[in-house]
């Protein structure tokens, strides 16, 4: 017998209107037998037009997206726009109330368990509806991220490599039209589960952001989050005007030697700022002994030249965590 996915609606999808309900997962548990994890959703509809399907808290750390997008719910109404506009601004609910990363439920990274299974767990079954329900509604989807906890990042858009030029030619437009400060063609270390991946092979345009970190936000991060969120919407003619941009630096990391690990465990003390110019062969970071005084650092060198677009940003770093990433300008 096919498994059916629990979670219900409390929004319409498909009638004209501003509505402003839940995602409603069943979820028994120790405190609450017969609960429900309340997922918010806004949805406003005006007539036929393109769908776009805007979401934050993908990471519960994360908070430049569901910052944007809450402003975005109480500010739109449906007389606005000309399609469909759907917005989560925290897709992963138990981990946005918990200020982590990954699921405190069942321990799992939304943004690595995509297909998910409609009978599986908290994670996997909100996976399972966004495949199955959301993203076959939306014509565009736009999904924030920032650096959490644990990585500090300069404020980009981004767009990925795809098999099918046509549809990332389509992304790039978009990313374009968000008007971040810097614009990421952007090659994943692994894909596998993505959420990005599962809408890109569902022949979506996927765009995503990292505008940030350190487990906060900013006002210019929060800021540059807003109105990427109106761009995108001018963009895909589901509001009215031309995206509004003060220009965007184009930069890359498609190139395998962009990513810089930490060869061990220690404290990090970084040589470079976000946005520093870095020279091939440059020292951008040293990793003093934890355990000991009057010791040499451990260094790490520059694979790239280029500038520094995400930094490690606990002072405690460990083996194989990501240290630093160095994009290519142009």
């Amino acid at each position: 017998m096919t498994a059916i996915n629990p979670i219900s609606s409390t929004v319409p999808f498909d009638q004209d209107g501003e509505f402003h309900g839940f995602l409603s997962l069943p979820h028994s548990q120790e405190d609450s037998a017969w609960g429900l994890i309340q997922i918010p959703i806004s949805v406003f509809r005006n007539g036929d037009g393109p769908t776009a399907l805007l979401t934050g808290a993908n990471h519960g750390d994360e908070y430049e997206g569901p910052i944007a997008l809450q402003s975005l719910t109480h500010d739109l109404s449906a007389e606005d726009v000309q399609g469909r506009v759907i917005i989560v601004p925290y897709m992963n609910y138990p981990a946005f109330r918990a200020g982590r990363r990954i699921s405190p439920v069942d321990g799992l990274n939304m943004n690595r368990i995509f297909p998910g299974k409609p009978d599986g767990t908290v994670t996997e079954k909100i996976a399972d509806y966004f495949l199955n329900q959301l993203i076959p509604l939306a014509d565009i989807v736009l999904d924030y991220h920032s650096g959490g906890k644990s990585l500090d990042f300069i404020p980009f858009a981004a767009a990925h490599l795809l098999e099918d030029k046509a549809q990332e030619a389509a992304c790039i437009a978009a990313m374009e039209a968000f008007g971040a400060p810097y614009s990421m063609t952007l090659k994943e270390i692994d894909p596998t589960g993505m959420y990005d991946t599962a809408a890109e092979d569902a022949g979506k345009v996927f765009i995503s952001t990292e505008l940030g970190g350190g487990g906060s936000a900013t006002a210019r991060s929060a800021g540059i989050a807003r109105r990427g969120a109106e761009n995108i919407l001018r963009h895909a003619g589901i509001l009215q005007g031309e995206p509004a941009s003060n220009g965007s630096t184009r930069i890359d990391t498609t190139g395998g030697d962009c990513f810089h690990f930490s060869p061990c465990d220690g404290m990090l003390e970084m040589l470079f700022d976000l946005e520093d110019e870095v020279a091939k062969g440059d020292t951008i970071a040293r990793i003093w002994p934890s355990d000991r005084s009057g010791q040499k650092p451990a260094e790490v060198v520059s694979k790239e030249s280029g500038i520094l677009a995400a930094r490690h940003f606990p002072g405690l770093i460990r083996l194989g965590d990501c240290l630093a990433v160095v994009a290519i300008a142009g």
